[in-house]
């Protein structure tokens, strides 16, 4: 491999890396226009194994935005992404693929005065699709497999002597 194939590998893994963090930055600020932009026209997203919808990025946006207005703190932090560059029409590099795990903390809105403090905490793997536009790097698909949730403890029974 060239330093010219070797550069360019490199640009595209950072940008490919820019996006998932811009789709985590989206989500957890609620700014659901940001988060449709970062998808390709017939972008879709799967949320289905967390409970969710699974559609266009459109119908999943307006989704988001009413079922995320119960968390007033979310922190998405995507680890471990294992990024692969695929063909699209005989030029190398078009697409890519991306494998990441992720650990979601969230705060119930109205939950604990005074505490920002997480009482909603789920992981799982993201599977991430892209592909090369004229304006960068965009998403095509992105499914959510969610392999674990901490739910709040109940509150414990007053103790009476």
């Amino acid at each position: 491999m060239t330093q010219r194939v070797e550069l360019a590998t490199l640009r595209d893994r950072l940008a490919v890396d820019g996006m998932i963090t811009e789709y985590a930055a989206a989500v957890d600020d609620g700014d659901w226009a940001a988060y449709r932009d970062l998808f390709t026209p017939d972008g879709r997203a799967d949320y289905r194994s967390a409970g969710g919808i699974e559609g266009d990025a459109g119908s999943v946006a307006t989704w988001l935005a009413e079922s995320m207005r119960v968390f007033s703190m979310r922190q998405h932090l995507i680890v471990n992404r294992r990024v692969h560059f695929g063909v699209l029409e005989q030029d190398t590099g078009d697409t890519a693929r991306v494998r990441a795990d992720y650990v979601n903390p969230m705060r119930f809105a109205g939950g604990g005065e005074g505490s920002s403090a997480p009482d909603f905490v789920c992981g799982g793997r993201y599977a991430f699709a892209l592909l090369r536009t004229d304006d960068g790097w965009r998403l095509r698909e992105v499914i959510v497999q969610e392999k674990w949730r901490r739910l709040p403890e109940p509150a414990a029974p007053a103790v009476i002597d």
